[in-house]
């Protein structure tokens, strides 16, 4: 069965989001990532910014790359929420780290985090549907 085919399959809120909107969403978000995270990567690397600044976006960057593996791949649900909380979470670890060193990174973070809230409580309500 293919990963749609098997995610078509699970029970959802009524509230989720269609995946061609899901994947519009991503590809606004993936641009703004890009570039704020090699601006920090960048610094850090350059010494401009503490290298302890980019520890959360390098947590953040690893735990979203591993996230559709584990969702899609292996079909573990459990995992996968646990894997949306951690990249939750270091979103506001990045926000606040980087707040001091540059702002305007930080409040480039906001979309990803208001997206990425919306993604965990529907990651976590399908988790909990499909248990």
């Amino acid at each position: 069965m293919s990963f749609m085919d098997w995610y078509n399959t699970l029970e959802k809120p009524s509230w989720t989001p269609d995946p061609s909107f899901i994947g519009t969403m991503w590809s606004i978000l993936y641009p703004i990532i890009i570039v704020s995270f090699a601006y920090v990567f960048i610094q850090a690397f350059r010494g401009k910014f503490p290298k302890k600044v980019a520890i959360p976006f390098a947590i953040n960057l690893v735990a979203n790359v591993i996230f559709t593996p584990i969702q899609f791949g292996l079909r573990n649900l459990t995992l996968a929420s646990i894997d949306i909380l951690v990249i939750w979470g270091t979103i506001v670890w990045m926000i606040l780290a980087i707040w001091k060193h540059n702002r305007y990174v930080a409040v480039a973070q906001i979309p990803y985090l208001m997206w990425v809230s919306v993604a965990t409580v529907l990651q976590l309500s399908i988790n909990i549907m499909n248990f």
